[in-house]
C-alpha cells in the first residue's frame, strides 16, 4: 500500500512545468449538490479547484479549458445536469468571464484563437458518448484541445474514463493539479510516515463495500473503530441478535475473519456497546437507547448510543492520526444524527492529524459545523477508499513522472 502512494506522489505537478502561452485543459470535479431549482448548495468542490485554475491564469496560459462531469446522466443531454448551472458561480469565484461551450467542434474552433485569460467551460463531459466508454477517438479529440493536460479531479480518478484516464495516452504533457497533489500528500502523511497510534474510524451501511479497506489497512493501524449499520454485522458475528437492524448476513463470517485478523495483528477493535433504536426508520414513533444485547423485537439500530460515543471518544483522544470514512448512523435525519455529529466534534477537537475520506462523511462533518477543524477533508469518496486500499488510481497511472 505504502509503495503505491509513494509512486503516485512521484508524478509531475503543475508547478513542475511552464504553462506560459500554452493551451491548458484541466479535468476538474464540479460535481456539486444542487436543490430542485438548480441552486448550488455546496460549492466546496469548485473552490477546491480554484488554486489550479488561478495558477494557469497568473502564469499566462494561452487558454484554459475546464472539463467536468455533473451527476450521472444516462442518455446524452439532461437539463438537470448541464454545467450551465455552474457557470455563474464559477465566474463569481474566479472573477473572470467564462465561455460556456456545448460541443467539441465549436470549442476546437474557438480555442484555436488563443488569447490570454480566455477560459472555456465545456458542457458536462458525461453527455458525450465517448467519455464512459473511454473511446480512443474521443480521447484524441480532447487531447487535441490542449498543449498541457492537468488532472485535478481526485474524486473521479478511480475511474477509467476518457477525460480522467484515456486522454493521457494522447496528451503531450500530462500533470497533476494542486488539489490532486494535496490529496496524495495528506494520505501519504497518514499512511507512509504516520504519528502513532493510528485509528481508522469506519461507518456507513455495508461491510461489503469496505472489506477490502479493512483487510488491506489492518497491518498499518493500531485501532479500528466501527460504527454505522456495518457494525450490526460485526455485532451479529459476536452473537448479538440485532433484530430488525440492517445486517449483511452473507458477510457475518467475513466479519469474524476481520475480528480474528485484528486480534492476531494486535489491532484493538471498538464496537458499539449501546445503540439508538427505533420502531420505524421512515416514520419513527418510538425511539430508545438500548444496550446492543437488548434491541427490542422489530426495532432498527440507527445510531450509536451515548456509552458508545464515550468509548469511541476515549479511543480517539489517545490517537495521533485519525482516518474517518463513513457516518455512525442515519445522520441525514436529525433524530439519528447525534452520534455522527458528536464524533465529528471529538475528532475535530483532538490534537491528532485527521483525515475525512470524502462522500457522506465530508457532508456530515460539514453539517456538524466542524469542517474547518479537520486537518484534511478529501474531495473523493470512492477515490479515497481505493487509495486507502492500496490501489494505484487510474487517474495517476499515466501522468508524467519527475
Amino acid at each position: 500500500m505504502i509503495s503505491n502512494i509513494v509512486t503516485m506522489g512521484g508524478v509531475k505537478s503543475l508547478r513542475d512545468i511552464d504553462v506560459t502561452g500554452k493551451k491548458v485543459l484541466i479535468r476538474v470535479d464540479f460535481n456539486v449538490p444542487m436543490d430542485g431549482q438548480y441552486n448550488i448548495s455546496d460549492d466546496s468542490r469548485i473552490r477546491a479547484a480554484l488554486p489550479t485554475i488561478n495558477y494557469c491564469i497568473d502564469h499566462n496560459a494561452c487558454s484554459i479549458t475546464l472539463v467536468s462531469h455533473l451527476g450521472q446522466p444516462k442518455n446524452g443531454y439532461d437539463e438537470r445536469f448541464t454545467l450551465r448551472h455552474i457557470q455563474k458561480r464559477l465566474e463569481r469565484l474566479l472573477e473572470k468571464k467564462i465561455e460556456f461551450i456545448d460541443n467539441l467542434e465549436t470549442l476546437k474552433v474557438e480555442n484555436a484563437h488563443c488569447s490570454i485569460e480566455r477560459i472555456f467551460l465545456l458542457e458536462n463531459i458525461r453527455f458525450f458518448e465517448g467519455e464512459k466508454k473511454n473511446d480512443p477517438a474521443f480521447c484524441q479529440q480532447l487531447a487535441d484541445l490542449c498543449d498541457v493536460y492537468v488532472n485535478d479531479a481526485f474524486g473521479t480518478s478511480h475511474r477509467k474514463d476518457a477525460s480522467t484516464y484515456g486522454i493521457a495516452d494522447f496528451a503531450k504533457i500530462k500533470v497533476a493539479g494542486f488539489l490532486m497533489m494535496r490529496e496524495i500528500e495528506a494520505f501519504t502523511k497518514a499512511l507512509e510516515k504516520p504519528i502513532r497510534p493510528i485509528a481508522l474510524v469506519v461507518g456507513g451501511s455495508k461491510v461489503s463495500s469496505k472489506i477490502t479497506l479493512l483487510t488491506s489497512v489492518m497491518p498499518k493501524i493500531d485501532k479500528l473503530i466501527i460504527g454505522g449499520a456495518m457494525s450490526n454485522t460485526f455485532l451479529k458475528a459476536l452473537g448479538y441478535d440485532m433484530k430488525a437492524s440492517l445486517v449483511e448476513d452473507d458477510f457475518v463470517e467475513v466479519a469474524k475473519e476481520v475480528l480474528s485478523e485484528a486480534k492476531a495483528k494486535g489491532v484493538k477493535i471498538y464496537l458499539p456497546v449501546d445503540v439508538v433504536a427505533t420502531d420505524s426508520i421512515e416514520h419513527p414513533v418510538d425511539i430508545k437507547i438500548t444496550p446492543v444485547q437488548d434491541v427490542l423485537e422489530g426495532f432498527h439500530a440507527v445510531d450509536i448510543g451515548p456509552a458508545t460515543l464515550k468509548l469511541f471518544s476515549e479511543a480517539i483522544e489517545l490517537s495521533n492520526t485519525i482516518i474517518w470514512n463513513g457516518p455512525m448512523g442515519i445522520y441525514e435525519m436529525s433524530q439519528f444524527s447525534k452520534g455522527t455529529f458528536k464524533l465529528a466534534s471529538f475528532i475535530a477537537e483532538s490534537y491528532a492529524f485527521s483525515i475525512v475520506g470524502g462522500g457522506d462523511t465530508a457532508d456530515a462533518v460539514e453539517k456538524a459545523g466542524e469542517k474547518d477543524k479537520f486537518s484534511f477533508i478529501s474531495t473523493g469518496g470512492g477515490a479515497s477508499l481505493e487509495l486507502l486500499e492500496g490501489k494505484v488510481l487510474p487517474g495517476f497511472e499515466k501522468l508524467d513522472r519527475k
